[in-house]
C-alpha cells in the first residue's frame, strides 16, 4: 500500500468488524408502531381510526392483516413485534413509517417522540429521494437539527428540530427548516 493512504481521510480508521451499522431498519420502524400504539391507546374514543391510518400511511397493511382482526393498540404491539423479527427494512419502509407516526400524532395533537437518529436518516433519505418541491428547499443548503447532533449537505445552514425537519420533508408539515436567527451585538 501507497505511503500517501495514510493521509487520506478514511485511512486512519480503525479495522475490524462494525456489526452495529446495517442497512436494515427493522428496529427503528418497529420503535415507530410501539409509539404509534402508545399514541393509539391513550385517553379518547374511535381510536381505531387512527390506528387504521396509521396502518395504510406506514404501508404495513399486508403485515397488519396477517396479525390482528381489529385496530387497536394491542394489535399495533403485535404488528410491531412481526416487523421487528420479519424480514429486512429499507429506508424507504422507514421514512413511510415515520410521516404515518407524523401525521398520526399531529392528528391526536400529541408529541410523535420521534427518535432523532430515526429523524436524521429519515430527512437524508427524503433530502435526495422525496417529493421535488420538498427537495428543492433543502437543496444547496446545510440542513441542520438544533436538538441532535446531525447535519448534511453543503451551502448556507438551514435548520430546525430533528422532527420539524423530517415532518417537512416528509410532508406532515408545511413548516420549512429555516436560516440560523443571528443575534445583534450589544
Amino acid at each position: 500500500m501507497a505511503d500517501f493512504t495514510r493521509f487520506l481521510p478514511l485511512s486512519t480508521r480503525p479495522r475490524g468488524a462494525e456489526p452495529g451499522v446495517s442497512s436494515d431498519r427493522r428496529a427503528a420502524l418497529a420503535d415507530l408502531v410501539d409509539r404509534a400504539a402508545e399514541l393509539v391507546g391513550g385517553p379518547g374514543a374511535g381510536r381505531g381510526v387512527f390506528a387504521e391510518a396509521f396502518i395504510d400511511d406506514a404501508d404495513l397493511r399486508k403485515d397488519y392483516d396477517v396479525v390482528a382482526t381489529d385496530a387497536s393498540a394491542t394489535a399495533l404491539g403485535a404488528l410491531a413485534s412481526v416487523v421487528r423479527s420479519g424480514r429486512r427494512r429499507n429506508t424507504r419502509a422507514l421514512a413511510s413509517g415515520a410521516r404515518a407516526l407524523l401525521l398520526l400524532a399531529r392528528d391526536l395533537d400529541a408529541d410523535p417522540a420521534l427518535d432523532p437518529v430515526t429523524a436524521g436518516t429519515v430527512a437524508l433519505y427524503l433530502a435526495t429521494s422525496g417529493p421535488f418541491d420538498r427537495r428543492a428547499v433543502v437543496k444547496g443548503h446545510t440542513v441542520r437539527a438544533t436538538d441532535a447532533d446531525w447535519s448534511f449537505g453543503n451551502g448556507p445552514t438551514l435548520e430546525g428540530t430533528a422532527t420539524g425537519i423530517a415532518a417537512f420533508l416528509t410532508g406532515a408539515s408545511d413548516d420549512p427548516p429555516r436560516p440560523p436567527v443571528v443575534t445583534g451585538r450589544g
